[in-house]
């Protein structure tokens, strides 16, 4: 007993709630929930998460640890830890029918006005290094890819995955990568029409570089403002002002 407070001494191995545990925690839920990590797939072990994530091994423990509270994930002796069953087969994740027309875009894009604003806003309030260095490396290859004249959804996607990771909320993140392919058919669409005549690689670029730059300052107002300013300008480059009506 621990004679001071009356209560049971901690375990020495013990973690106590902490923000990496919740990170790696929400993470993995959402890859799991997004079909990311398949279900009955394998999971990376403690010392590969470790490096995936940036933290300590007691911190991934933890984390595992509250994913199998959660019914997600279980373990086999000698052999690992094993994704029991994604949420989308327990009826509890989103799930989307792949991109059909051209007003299944327009609608992504108008998900996204909403969602991604708020994510940029608490990735400024909630970032820490590892994701911050994350978003800059997104950058980085957005950088080097339009220095190269070209447009990869690849990067331009990994960059806002990294803002949406950064924002620590689950809720925003799983629909995120539950929409991954309709968002990379958007960014695709769009990188097509930036490489047409009237170009326009570098002033996207310059759109990105104000987002990584607001969130990097900790101006939450500011990097809500620019990653609106930046899914908005997209949208009407895309769209060219033809968009569907979708009134029932």
């Amino acid at each position: 007993m621990d004679q001071t407070l009356g209560k049971p001494a901690r375990s020495a191995d013990a973690i106590p709630p902490s923000p990496l545990v919740q990170r790696v925690h929400h993470q993995l839920r959402a890859r799991i929930a997004s079909g990311e990590y398949a279900s009955h797939s394998r999971l990376p072990g403690e010392h590969d998460l470790s490096a995936i994530y940036g933290v300590s091994r007691p911190v991934v423990r933890e984390a595992l640890r509250r994913l199998r509270e959660d019914g997600l994930i279980f373990s086999r002796q000698g052999a690992g830890t094993f994704v029991r069953g994604s949420e989308a087969e327990q009826g509890r994740a989103l799930a989307f029918a792949p991109v059909g027309t051209i007003a299944d875009v327009q609608r992504c894009y108008e998900f996204r006005l909403e969602v991604e604003p708020a994510n940029a806003f608490y990735a400024a309030k909630r970032h820490n290094p590892a994701a911050l260095e994350a978003i800059g490396s997104a950058f980085e290859l957005l950088r080097d890819t339009t220095h190269a004249h070209r447009h990869r959804e690849d990067a331009d996607y990994a960059f806002h995955i990294a803002i949406a990771e950064a924002a620590n909320n689950y809720f925003f993140l799983s629909s995120m990568q539950a929409l991954k392919d309709h968002i990379n058919v958007g960014m695709k669409l769009h990188g097509l029409s930036l490489l047409g005549p009237a170009g326009g690689l570098a002033g996207v670029l310059d759109e990105h570089a104000l987002i990584f730059a607001a969130i990097g300052a900790r101006d939450a107002e500011a990097a809500r403002d620019a990653m609106r300013m930046h899914i908005k300008g997209s949208y009407d480059r895309l769209f060219e002002g033809r968009v569907l009506d979708l009134a029932l």
